[in-house]
């Protein structure tokens, strides 16, 4: 399972080339590409990242003019379709899509740069979407994105979360001891 930004400096300040990545390295593995649109209008890339490989494909409901419409467009290319919300996005704007998606993926911190502090009130929120998630009787994944570490992944595991996206607990130092650290805590 491998997480992939993509970000066009214009959503968030950052600019990744994801595209190029996506197309080097999915000759050389069958491991799933959950790819992240931080993109102003991710429906203009849609069936371009399909193409190059993405397997799932997440974008953010504040980058969106037409939510549905984009959700749709994932499916039609046949790939599991994801929304993102930002840590101060309510739950409410997925109230008419959640059928309709295969993952919520929760930014815990502020999208667009690495080795941010966990943002707190998002255990709540993460709660009150694996509440929403659970009431209607869905098979819809939570991912979070921002402040994992081993210190808090325990606790966010019990909170509901699903697939958790770790960079700099993971790339800071020694890779292995960090994995081994963070795997751990959820065994």
């Amino acid at each position: 399972y491998i997480h992939i930004d993509v970000m066009d400096g214009m959503y968030v300040p950052q600019i990744s080339f994801g595209g190029p990545v996506i197309k080097a390295l999915r000759p050389l593995t069958d491991a799933v590409f959950d790819v992240q649109m931080m993109v102003e209008e991710p429906g203009r890339y849609v069936e371009e990242y399909a193409r190059l490989g993405a397997d799932i494909i997440t974008v953010h409901a504040e980058a969106c003019k037409h939510l549905d419409r984009v959700i749709q467009q994932i499916r039609a290319c046949g790939k599991k379709a994801a929304v993102a919300l930002n840590p101060a996005t309510p739950l409410s704007v997925l109230d008419y899509v959640l059928e309709e998606i295969d993952m919520v993926l929760l930014m815990t911190v502020n999208p667009g740069f690495g080795g941010q502090k966990y943002i707190s009130y998002c255990d709540e929120k993460i709660r009150a979407l694996r509440a929403m998630i659970d009431e209607r009787g869905l098979d819809v994944r939570i991912e979070i994105d921002g402040g994992v570490k081993a210190s808090n992944i325990k606790r966010l595991a019990d909170c509901g979360v699903d697939i958790f996206v770790a960079g700099s607990a993971v790339f800071e130092g020694d890779i292995t001891a960090n994995m081994k650290e963070i795997m751990e805590q959820l065994d």
